[in-house]
């Protein structure tokens, strides 16, 4: 069983050619519509009385909700941004925090059991606590953001001590260790804990360690990238959906949930919100497995 916990949103987003206004975010929405792709998965979240039923009822019939809180008196989160023209510059033009600002961590009794975990981009005192909920889980992943390294260091670096992997952008990966080039990061970061550590690096794939193996990611090349937002969520999403799926870690399953993560992430960037992961299908993902097999050849 996989559960995720994370931001239920509410999102605008801009670029160059078009601007949506309150569609249906967080990471916690994309990496578990991602993740649902491939095996039964609980999400945990709180929305606020404005989040669009039509939302709510996307999420029910693709996750188990029994974990989603709501605040009849308070918005859902709010995020706002921007994208330059190349949509590789990411710009924060207002965040609202509203229900997620107090959340105390709740986990349903149905999924206390839970062997997979994501903890998504939270406040890492908060998955903390969120993680002592779960009975006895195999195996848990952790994300951070910018803001948490900057205000909450060592509860960062606490978080990761307790996990068993972590998946981080580049940039924060610098930003978490002081260290630029990447090889130097993940030796770094191994050090707090974690025997696994996926730093992506947006449109050129990304670095998988674990164990004594690096493997090499690349992206799946896409003509028309639309939207960038929640793309890495949903490669978590697809990464730790295929390992629940097969329910062993192994050097060969992290390598192959590795393959399938970048193949949701790049679903992911097709469309505006979560829309192209919602609507693909089982053959739509051998589809782009097979094309991305024969660009790497193999």
């Amino acid at each position: 069983m996989l559960t995720i916990f994370g931001t239920i949103a509410l999102d605008t987003t801009k670029t160059s050619k078009k601007t949506v206004k309150r569609i249906m975010g967080g990471a916690a929405t994309y990496a578990s519509l991602s993740s649902s792709k491939y095996t039964p998965t609980n999400i945990i979240g709180i929305i606020g009385y404005d989040f669009p039923q039509e939302y709510r009822a996307i999420l029910d019939r693709h996750v188990n909700t029994k974990g989603i809180i709501v605040k009849d008196n308070e918005k859902t989160f709010h995020y706002d941004s921007s994208f330059d023209s190349t949509l590789t510059v990411r710009t924060a033009n207002k965040t609202e925090l509203n229900v997620i600002e107090n959340f105390e961590p709740f986990v349903p009794e149905e999924f206390i059991d839970s062997k997979y975990i994501f903890l998504a981009n939270n406040d890492p005192v908060q998955n903390k606590k969120m993680q002592r909920l779960f009975s006895d889980p195999e195996f848990v992943v952790c994300d951070t953001i910018e803001y948490w390294i900057n205000n909450n260091y060592d509860q960062v670096i606490d978080m990761i001590k307790d996990v068993n992997g972590i998946i981080i952008d580049s940039q924060e990966a610098r930003l978490l260790t002081h260290e630029y080039n990447l090889l130097k990061c993940a030796k770094k970061i191994k050090e707090f804990g974690p025997e696994l550590i996926i730093i992506k690096k947006g449109e050129n794939g990304s670095i998988l360690f674990y164990e004594d193996i690096i493997s090499v990611c690349p992206a799946i090349p896409i003509e028309n990238v639309v939207d960038p937002t929640g793309a890495g969520d949903c490669y978590a999403g697809g990464f730790l959906g295929y390992l629940s799926k097969k329910g062993k870690i192994n050097t060969r399953t992290i390598r192959e949930a590795a393959i399938y993560g970048n193949i949701m992430g790049s679903f992911a960037i097709e469309d505006f919100g979560p829309n192209q992961i919602i609507n693909i299908s089982c053959n739509d993902i051998e589809k782009r497995l097979k094309f991305y097999k024969e660009i790497l050849m193999v």
